[in-house]
C-alpha cells in the first residue's frame, strides 16, 4: 500500500515538475544590426533545443562550405544509423547519397533527422563525436550554457540551451552567413521530383519574416528562432517552451511587431517600456536621464489631455535632440582613444562587417562603448577588409583583446591614424 502511495506521489510530483517548467516560457529579441538585447524574460533558463539544435548543424555546414572543405554539389553517403533516424526525416535510404544542397534544404525545410545525421557523419566519425565539435564551436560564439549531444535535437535529457544562447547561434548564421541565410526563407523544395514543404507558418502569416527555425518535443515544448525585417530594421527572436504551437507563434509575432515598430520610431529603445508593451502593460511614456535631468519621453504613444505638460518633450524636434545628444556622446568616447582591436580579415566588405559587429556583441556589455569600422587594404592577392573595433584607450583595447583570445579568437592591438582608408559601402 505504502509502495503505491509512494510512487503516485512520485508520478505526481513529476508531473507537476513537468507542468511547471512548461508553464514559463523563455524569450529574448535583439537588434539584429548591433546585437542589442531589445526584450527578454527568462532568457538564461536551460531548456531543451528540440529541432533548433539543427541551427548549429548548419552553422558548422555553412562554414565548410565557406571555407572551401565541402561544396553543394557533393555527395553525401546514407548510413544506416541515418536512415533509421525516427520522424520529422526526408526518408532517405542507407547505401544511398544525398547532395549537400538537398541534405540542407531538407533540415532548414522539412527539419529532417536523417539528413541532419548524414551532415553529422561527413564531419566526424560518429553523430556523437559530431556534437563535441558542436558544443566547442557553441563556445566559440559564447554560448556558455549549451551542451550539444546530437545533430537534430531528438530528445536527450544531457542536451540543453538557453533563449540568450539561441540567440547567440541565430546572429552568428545571420552576420557570418549572408550568402545562405536567404535559404531560411524558403517554404518548400523539390526531392526526387516530390515537393516537400515546410512548417514555419509564420513565413506565411507575418509580413517580413524569412527564418530561421522550428522545433518540438513532448520535453521541450514549442521552440522557435525567427527573423524578420521591415523598412530596413530587422529583429530576431526567440521564444521557447510554450505548451501549443499557436501560443509559440502569436508571443513571437508579437515581440517581432512591437521590436520593429519601435525601431521604425527610433534606434534609442527603452527595454523597460518595450518590455512593457510586449507583457501587455504598455505606458504612455518612459523617463529617462540626459545630463543629469529626467525627462519623459514617449516612444509608443501619441500625447493625450492628461500629460499635455510634457507635450513639448513628445514633439518630434524633442526626440530628434535626443537622438543627436546619444550620437554626439557616443562619438566624444569613439574620440577619447586612439587605439582599435583588430578582429578578422576578409576579401568580402560585408562579411567583415558582420563579424566585427558579432564581436561587438559580445564584449559590449563589459566593456565601453566603441565603434565598429572597415578598413580597405590591398594585398598580393587583391583587396581585402579588416574588421575593426575602434576608438578606445590602449588599456581597454588590450583588455578586450585579452578576453578574445580566451575565448580562442584571434585579435590585434594597432594604433588608429588619420590616414587609415575606412570602406564605405
Amino acid at each position: 500500500m505504502f509502495k503505491k502511495l509512494a510512487a503516485f506521489s512520485a508520478f505526481c510530483s513529476l508531473l507537476f515538475s513537468i507542468n511547471n517548467a512548461l508553464a514559463s516560457t523563455s524569450s529574448i529579441m535583439l537588434n539584429a544590426d548591433n546585437g542589442k538585447v531589445m526584450y527578454e524574460t527568462n532568457a538564461d533558463e536551460l531548456r531543451y533545443p528540440a529541432s533548433l539544435t539543427k541551427l548549429m548543424t548548419l552553422y558548422i555546414t555553412f562554414n565548410a562550405l565557406e571555407n572551401g572543405r565541402l561544396k553543394l554539389t557533393d555527395k553525401l553517403k546514407v548510413s544506416r544509423v541515418a536512415a533509421s533516424r525516427s520522424p520529422s526525416k526526408l526518408g532517405v535510404r542507407a547505401g544511398e547519397t544525398i547532395t549537400v544542397k538537398d541534405a540542407i534544404m531538407a533540415v532548414i525545410v522539412k527539419s529532417a533527422n536523417d539528413c541532419a545525421t548524414v551532415l553529422a557523419e561527413h564531419f566526424s566519425k560518429t553523430e556523437a563525436d559530431f556534437a563535441v565539435l558542436m558544443t566547442k564551436t557553441a563556445r566559440k560564439l559564447n554560448m556558455k550554457h549549451t551542451t550539444f549531444k546530437n545533430a537534430s535535437g531528438l530528445p536527450n535529457s544531457l542536451q540543453k540551451t538557453t533563449a540568450r544562447d539561441m540567440s547567440k547561434l541565430a546572429m552568428a548564421v545571420y552576420h557570418h552567413f549572408p550568402q545562405y541565410y536567404k535559404w531560411f526563407s524558403v517554404q518548400s523544395f523539390r526531392y526526387k521530383g516530390q515537393l516537400v514543404t515546410g512548417h514555419n507558418h509564420l513565413l506565411k502569416t507575418f509580413a517580413g519574416a524569412d527564418g530561421m527555425k522550428t522545433g518540438y518535443t513532448a520535453a521541450a515544448g514549442y521552440n522557435i528562432i525567427t527573423s524578420a525585417k521591415r523598412g530596413g530594421k530587422r529583429v530576431i527572436a526567440v521564444t521557447m517552451g510554450h505548451r501549443y504551437l499557436g501560443e509559440r507563434d502569436k508571443k513571437a509575432a508579437l515581440m517581432m511587431d512591437k521590436g520593429l515598430g519601435a525601431l521604425q520610431k527610433s534606434s534609442w529603445i527603452d527595454v523597460a517600456t518595450l518590455s512593457r508593451e510586449i507583457n501587455g502593460k504598455a505606458t504612455t511614456q518612459v523617463a529617462s536621464v540626459h545630463n543629469g535631468k529626467k525627462i519623459f519621453v514617449p516612444l509608443y504613444a501619441k500625447p493625450t489631455r492628461a500629460n499635455a505638460t510634457t507635450s513639448k518633450l513628445q514633439s518630434p524636434t524633442v526626440l530628434a535632440a535626443v537622438e543627436k545628444e546619444k550620437s554626439m556622446q557616443t562619438a566624444n568616447v569613439a574620440s577619447n582613444g586612439g587605439y582599435a582591436v583588430q578582429v578578422g580579415a576578409f576579401s568580402d566588405y560585408k562579411r567583415a562587417k558582420n563579424y566585427a559587429a558579432g564581436i561587438k556583441n559580445d564584449v559590449a556589455k563589459k566593456y565601453a562603448a566603441y565603434q565598429i569600422e572597415v578598413e580597405e587594404a590591398n594585398n598580393a592577392g587583391g583587396k581585402m577588409y579588416r574588421s575593426k573595433l575602434v576608438g578606445m584607450k590602449k588599456s581597454t583595447a588590450d583588455k578586450i583583446c585579452k578576453s578574445l583570445k580566451n575565448q580562442k579568437k584571434t585579435c590585434l592591438v594597432v594604433a588608429q591614424n588619420n590616414s587609415t582608408n575606412w570602406a564605405r559601402k
